[in-house]
């Protein structure tokens, strides 16, 4: 049955037949507002046209299954794995999950697909669906593109030979193998931050298994977050993570977002450092164990992976790429990367260090692991020894999905045409605009202003980072918002500063 965009709730309609809103299938996952967008006919839909998609490429019809600790969560992922066996799919049910746990089930299972429930760091009221056939990967833009059409133009294919498994013990072999046979030599307090998140169920055994004395903050289970949407990247979390540090005396905290992919981390000095920072510090850690490495850093990120002495002197190679963690996956692969790093607190960890995919407890393993190597330093010494920038937080100004990419494309043409003129910008000349991902504008002293469109949300994204001063970093977002405001579909920023 062909999926229908629209369809009223509380209807004959809603109960039985797929809707889904297209603007769901998004660069590199899927996420609606659900029921608003999509019902749970059209989730079963996704499922069809996902194991469709299995056995066009030639996958063998077996997929790893989790959902993430949302009150609907079940309900969806109940829809999904109906879909997956209606096209003949063997859906092994893993339970409730954090994202990366369900990508570790497909190395310990040796399942050749995966499909992970969750909205990530999105608020209550959304859902999506992370998926993925090569492992450690997730789908792209060409994968999203062809499920969209099979699943929007009706042409998944029901076949006989689905079933379902429930498979016990991922959940404890996934902690076994972030813990390994590591012990801490040194004391640690950590702040272990979840936001009542799915993240709670994990981490602060992990930190307790590795011998960190854990400070608990909103490590209970509950669904309606009744403190603060589980994002550290927002500075509502990140701003609680400092309190907690300040009041425990803690030495540091490190938070984990809605599906536990991502780390948010502040130090003993309650100063929040930004995850493309933290990425430097243990780049300039893993650099000196794994010399002349190469690093991916996403286009948010701070220059200092191209321009730090320190890694310069360790013989790293920085390469500056699309936003995305199927985008940084994928390309973290491509170049055998040890590493990548996103601003938005993704880190790619490869192989020996980790398996490839973003996995936030991983991180703070490897962070816990970092300081054990350094006992004589604190996490603000490790900060305090970067090279100084000021960097803002990501602001996100609203602007319609439909209309983001063309109100994008505007934006960076204007920005191109202030270089080719001669410009200046923030009182500096241009030195060239980065288009890999929207627009990074560099200026002659390695400053920088970047616009791009989220691929998750209906938002614009802006960073800016100077090397000058806090009034230079003001000024690259003066002039970037300046150019913005041209664009009157662009609505309000989410945080600015």
């Amino acid at each position: 049955m062909l999926p229908q965009n629209t369809s009223t709730p509380n209807t004959w309609s809603f109960l039985r037949d797929p809707m889904i809103t297209p603007t769901g299938f998004r660069e590199y996952d899927a996420r609606w507002k659900y029921p608003e967008e999509i019902n749970l006919p059209g989730i079963t839909a996704l499922g069809l046209g996902l194991g469709t998609q299995m056995h066009a490429r030639g996958i063998e019809p077996v997929i790893a299954v989790g959902n993430d600790y949302r009150d609907y969560s079940l309900s969806i992922k109940n829809a999904l794995m109906l879909g997956l066996m209606q096209a003949g799919i063997h859906v092994k049910d893993i339970g409730p999950a954090v994202s990366p746990m369900a990508y570790f089930s497909q190395f310990h299972l040796n399942a050749p697909a995966v499909a992970m429930v969750t909205a990530s760091h999105n608020p209550n009221g959304w859902t999506g669906v992370k998926m993925g056939f090569e492992r450690p990967l997730t789908h792209g833009p060409d994968e999203m593109n062809e499920l969209r059409a099979i699943v929007l133009e009706g042409r998944g294919i029901a076949r006989a030979g689905g079933t379902y498994e429930f498979v016990e013990g991922v959940r404890e072999a996934y902690i076994d193998d972030l813990v390994g046979d590591f012990k801490m030599s040194r004391k640690l307090r950590v702040v272990c931050a979840t936001g009542n998140g799915t993240a709670a169920a994990f981490a602060p055994e992990v930190f307790e298994r590795i011998g960190v004395e854990v400070v608990p903050s909103h490590n209970e289970l509950d669904y309606t977050f009744p403190h603060y949407n589980p994002n550290p990247e927002a500075m509502e979390m990140l701003h609680d993570m400092s309190a907690s540090v300040k009041e425990s005396g803690a030495d540091f905290a490190l938070g984990f977002d809605g599906d536990g992919d991502r780390c948010g981390v502040v130090d003993d000095e309650c100063e929040e450092i930004f995850a493309d920072k933290v990425g430097v510090i243990m780049a300039r850690d893993l650099s000196k164990i794994y010399p002349n490495s190469t690093f991916v850093a996403d286009v948010k990120s701070t220059g200092l992976f191209a321009s730090d002495p320190e890694l310069q002197a360790n013989g790293v190679t920085a390469d500056y790429w699309k936003t995305g963690h199927s985008h940084m996956k994928r390309r973290v692969k491509e170049l055998g990367a040890l590493a990548g790093f996103e601003k938005s607190g993704h880190y790619f960890l490869a192989e020996p260090v980790g398996r490839g995919y973003d996995c936030g407890l991983r991180v703070a393993v490897e962070i816990c692991k970092l300081m054990d190597r350094n006992p004589d330093m604190k996490m603000s010494d490790l900060r305090n020894a970067l090279p100084k920038t000021w960097a803002t937080p990501t602001m996100s100004p609203y602007c319609a999905d439909l209309e983001k990419y063309d109100v994008l494309e505007r934006l960076v043409a204007k920005l191109v045409a202030k270089a080719e003129a001669g410009e200046s910008f923030a009182g500096r000349s241009i030195k060239e605009v980065v288009t890999v991902n929207g627009a990074r504008v560099i200026l002659d002293n390695g400053s920088w202003g970047l616009v791009r469109a989220s691929s998750n949300t209906p938002n614009l994204v802006v960073v800016c980072e100077s090397s000058a001063s806090e009034a230079e970093m003001r000024a690259i977002f003066a002039d970037i918002d300046a150019v913005i405001r041209t664009e009157p579909a662009v609505g309000d920023y989410d945080q600015m500063i």
